[in-house]
């Protein structure tokens, strides 16, 4: 599978609401996430789906669109704008695809610094609503 396929399932996951089934089909056991506000790795599928569904309830809303792609190779960098409460943040995707088109390793990167605040309080909250 190459990586405009997994690419592909990626972009069907987001369009049909990025459930925690659909994303654990798409990551390696082993994958990683790189998240813009917490400082080490997340390490293995079960938290790079919990940090990709929390993302999904937050940064995925009404306004979320992809605005650019670039793929090389096994990466894929997606740039990425919307706006939570009122706040416009404007972000890039870096997703490495392995042979099997499953996602190995996941870094987002957010601007400007208002954003990645407002990131980090909506991410946290969903975080610990979906430990409950």
């Amino acid at each position: 599978m190459t990586t405009k396929e997994g690419l592909a399932r990626w972009h069907k996951v987001l369009a049909d609401g990025s459930s925690t089934a659909d994303l654990a089909a798409i990551i390696h056991p082993d994958a990683v996430f790189h998240s813009p506000v917490v400082h080490t790795p997340q390490r293995g599928r079960d938290l790079v789906v919990a940090y990709l569904a929390a993302a999904g309830q937050t940064l995925g809303n009404d306004s979320f669109r992809y605005v650019r792609e670039l793929v090389d190779g096994e990466n894929a960098m997606l740039e990425f704008t919307t706006e939570m409460e009122g706040i416009a943040v404007n972000g890039v995707d870096i997703i490495r695809f392995d042979e099997d088109g499953m996602i190995r390793d996941f870094k987002v990167m957010v601007r400007p610094l208002k954003a990645v605040n407002k990131v980090w309080e909506m991410m946290a909250a969903q975080l610990e609503r979906s430990k409950r």
